[in-house]
């Protein structure tokens, strides 16, 4: 798993999908769910994602089933935020928590919803991943990966309830960079892009969520 979710994202710092177009002056990138694309290469044969709609908002919903390999989107960020990105923001609503998940363990590595920041630093790919967790304590931060070509840190922004309701957060990456990997503002490398996962294969269980809202700013 560590090593294909390598394989996904250098793929998806590299390939022209999901790209998103021009934003326009206002240094303000809106990217609709429709930008973002599955990475066939590292993700199951159904795709369980859809694009709808909800009070007139268009929305990314997942849901898993149990059965079903893993599948993640991945949209990537205008060329002018890679180095001057201020900030990233996003709301999630999670209807179905996957069984005693927990990214960071004890339990499953799953969850109901994830939104991963990618960034790019030669041929090194460096990912800070969200995640709305069934058990665990929010805060909780883990080394998920850390190898030649791939690190992965781990945090968990929301644990467990409340269901169907739509939380927002706010992040600003460069700053997140430094506080996961160390080093200073000027040396943080590219950030090149956007993932989304919601899975229970690890547990064999439903997991259901929706996502919403993603702006880049810079």
């Amino acid at each position: 798993m560590l090593f294909s979710m390598a394989v996904l994202l250098v793929a998806l710092a590299a390939s022209d999908g999901g790209a998103v177009p021009a934003s326009p002056p206002g240094h303000r990138a809106v990217i609709p769910p429709d930008a973002f694309t599955v990475f066939r290469e590292d993700s199951g044969p159904v795709n369980y994602y859809s694009v709808g709609e909800d009070g007139g908002t268009a929305i990314l919903r997942a849901v898993y089933r149990p059965g079903l390999g893993n599948v993640v989107l991945n949209a990537r960020v205008p060329e002018a935020a890679r180095q001057a990105v201020r900030s990233v923001s996003w709301r999630w609503r999670a209807h179905v928590l996957p069984k005693e998940a927990n990214d960071c363990g004890p339990g499953a590595s799953d969850a109901a919803a994830s939104v991963f920041l990618a960034f790019k630093a030669g041929l090194k790919l460096m990912v800070i991943k969200y995640v709305w967790s069934t058990v665990g304590n929010v805060g909780t931060s883990c080394q998920s990966n850390r190898g030649w070509f791939f690190d992965r840190d781990t945090t968990l922004v929301q644990v467990g309830g409340p269901l169907d309701v739509w939380t927002s957060y706010t992040m600003d990456p460069r700053r997140e960079f430094v506080k996961h990997y160390g080093g200073k503002l000027e040396g943080v490398p590219d950030f090149v892009a956007i993932g989304v996962m919601t899975d229970g294969d690890n547990s064999q269980s439903p997991a259901e969520a929706d996502y919403a809202d993603f702006v880049v700013e810079w």
